[in-house]
């Protein structure tokens, strides 16, 4: 054991001095830290045969949108040092202005879950927008309680009253909102390495400095990451879980309002929490009188594979589940999910949204529900990512760059490195496989405090042809690496 404090203290000791430095390394030293053992260049990946193309592009170019962004758009900065401009869509794949197609294995951060345009969906929004559109929940329409109606039968134990919302950040918000006012506490337990949303109290939970701004951030505290690659106590989670008992027991009153946690960190770079953490988290914070948060954002709707919602993952029902993105395949919804009695503390004042539960989302939220499960999505997010994170851990034994493979169904994650020892993040190699594979016809993210994680979040109905193209695709850009 002292053994492995003094490796594990050492390790953290470099780690810390290469954060000090850019990670950018000259094209000579590429042969360093790629090393493979076949020394022929593997096969030029195809993308697979598509029955469609795009209608041509009369449209203002890449470089005239781009040039007004510069000038009215102060938001995040386009991807790739010459960014794309996407013209079409279809299912798993999207088509630059050129007619070019690609393979989305981002899919707008996991947004578009049931696949682009899809006919379905497509259908019951235009059918929906030929009817009526809005008219907020001051008035009765059916399509909010078709859809939350069948929402309910997705939702495991009591968690059955629903809060519509437009976005991720505000399901998040209204959730820490509900667990301080039914339990009367102020204090909220997050984990370093998360990421909860942008507005001021979610920005507090953010446990990832590239997501926070130096604001006003109170009763807010971050627990130790159960990171099993990084991590203090590698895959036990009940040993990370007692930082949880330790900051009840020495930061707060001993009584807390709530704990909110992914159970695949996104943003963080697609971190796995360490097997039996959650069961242990949620005891000890119920036990200080909290509520336990669960953020599906990312995570829900059958994107794991094995269950509908990621944290049936470690066997838990949270008292709040908050869920986004991939819910309308594209529309701009959210919706907070908790049980009847922590309902009722809202009752007492009026909470209103005035765009959420429009007619619009609501369809598409019922036509995302019927489609994943008419398509066996959840299944085939099962099937083909476990296929393709075999074939990602293959390149792992290949390539001494890459440190760790992780994730569950389709939320997948690469991590470079140019040391397995040291686990030294590769920031600048990262970036060149990056540019590469949008060269070769895939679209990634990146993810990670120094963006060395390549994350995959396709739309649900990618096949394992598109498994082979992508990982093909990620084995040419390493090994290109090497030869330039």
């Amino acid at each position: 054991m002292q053994r492995f404090v003094s490796r594990r203290v050492l390790s953290e000791t470099n780690f810390l001095r290469v954060q000090q430095r850019c990670f950018a390394l000259p094209g000579s030293a590429y042969k360093k830290v790629v090393t493979s053992d076949t020394p022929e260049p593997p096969p030029v990946p195809v993308i697979p045969p598509f029955p469609y193309t795009p209608p041509t592009y009369t449209g203002p170019s890449g470089d005239e949108i781009m040039a007004l962004r510069k000038k009215y758009l102060m938001q995040q900065p386009a991807y790739y040092e010459k960014p794309l401009n996407l013209v079409d869509g279809k299912m798993q794949y999207v088509f630059d202005e050129n007619g070019k197609r690609y393979l989305d294995a981002l899919a707008g951060v996991s947004v578009v879950s049931c696949g682009h345009c899809h006919p379905y969906v497509e259908k019951a929004i235009i059918k929906q927008m030929k009817s009526i559109q809005h008219t907020t929940v001051l008035y009765l329409n059916h399509t909010l309680t078709d859809y939350l109606q069948a929402l309910a039968d997705k939702m495991p134990g009591n968690l059955k009253v629903f809060y519509l919302l437009n976005s991720g950040t505000e399901a998040n918000e209204l959730a820490m909102l509900l667990a301080r006012l039914y339990t009367g506490c102020n204090d909220i337990i997050s984990l370093r390495n998360a990421y909860h949303g942008n507005a001021p109290t979610t920005m507090g939970t953010n446990g990832v400095r590239t997501e926070k701004f130096n604001v006003v951030q109170t009763g807010i505290h971050h627990a130790m990451d159960p990171n099993p690659y990084r991590g203090d106590f590698g895959s036990d989670g009940k040993k990370y879980a007692e930082d949880v008992q330790n900051i009840i027991d020495y930061a707060t009153s001993g009584q807390v309002a709530g704990f909110i946690a992914e159970e695949i960190q996104g943003v963080g770079g697609v971190i796995q929490l360490a097997p039996g953490y959650l069961p242990a988290a949620y005891e000890s914070v119920r036990n200080a009188g909290g509520l336990c948060i669960a953020d599906e954002a990312i995570t829900g709707f059958g994107r794991t594979g094995s269950h509908y919602w990621a944290f049936e993952n470690q066997g838990v029902i949270p008292d709040i589940v908050t869920m986004a993105k991939g819910i309308g395949n594209s529309s701009p919804m959210s919706v907070v999910a908790t049980t009847p009695e922590i309902a009722q503390v809202l009752g007492s004042h009026t909470f209103y949204s005035t765009f959420a539960a429009n007619e619009i989302s609501t369809t598409a939220g019922l036509a995302v529900l019927k489609v994943i499960e008419k398509e066996g999505l959840q299944e085939n997010a099962l099937a083909v990512g476990s296929y393709l994170k075999a074939k990602l851990t293959a390149l792992k034994d290949k390539y001494e760059i890459i440190g760790d493979v992780r994730g569950r169904g389709l939320m997948l994650g690469v991590e470079f490195v140019t040391d397995r020892e040291l686990k030294t993040p590769a920031t600048d190699l990262t970036n060149v496989i990056f540019e590469e594979m949008k060269e070769m016809g895939v679209l990634v993210g990146k993810a990670g405090l120094y963006s060395n994680v390549l994350r995959m979040l396709p739309p649900l109905c990618i096949t394992k042809a598109d498994a082979d193209f992508l990982a093909d695709v990620l084995d040419n850009a390493i090994w290109n690496i090497t030869n330039k």
